[in-house]
């Protein structure tokens, strides 16, 4: 497929907004009064990424992620595959992290992945609104792995 590039419907990129004195700096991540309805966190949870790997390409069917990109050096890339979306059939590319910090609201069916391009492992936060697995760990994950597949369309390559 050949992707358009520009911007992708639902997805929502928030600089963060940095407050820094002497003994060094706080960002807000989310704040309840600016979530979109039912977009409210049921987890958190902090991942490293070593230099060079990749998280996804996947999906979601249900959950919504917030991302948290404040370390280290990510090419983060997001494929919009939604029919009924007026950006269907758009690819985005960011480069975030500790030089461009950003949360990322990604909405179920946009298809995500991010590299580490730096040369040190590096950390992400997510504040999905689902739980992983759901209630209790009983439920099937929602998640499309599009990442095992050698002829998947949604290539990491610029």
């Amino acid at each position: 497929m050949n992707w358009n590039t520009g911007s992708i419907e639902g997805v929502e990129l928030k600089p963060f907004q940095i407050f820094q004195d002497e003994r060094g700096w706080l960002s807000e991540i989310f704040r309840s009064d600016e979530m979109l309805p039912g977009d409210f966190p049921s987890m958190g949870y902090l991942s490293l990424t070593n230099p060079g790997q990749s998280r996804g390409p996947h999906e979601h069917t249900h959950q919504t992620d917030l991302f948290a990109f404040f370390h280290g050096s990510y090419r983060l890339y997001l494929w919009d595959s939604r029919d009924s979306s007026v950006s269907s059939g758009v690819k985005q590319v960011l480069e975030v992290g500790a030089s461009n910090p950003m949360v990322v609201r990604i909405p179920p069916g946009v298809v995500h992945a991010y590299q580490n391009i730096g040369e040190d492992a590096a950390y992400v936060l997510n504040f999905p609104d689902k739980l992983y697995a759901g209630e209790g760990k009983k439920e099937p994950v929602d998640e499309i792995r599009h990442e095992d597949d050698p002829s998947s369309m949604y290539s990491m390559e610029l």
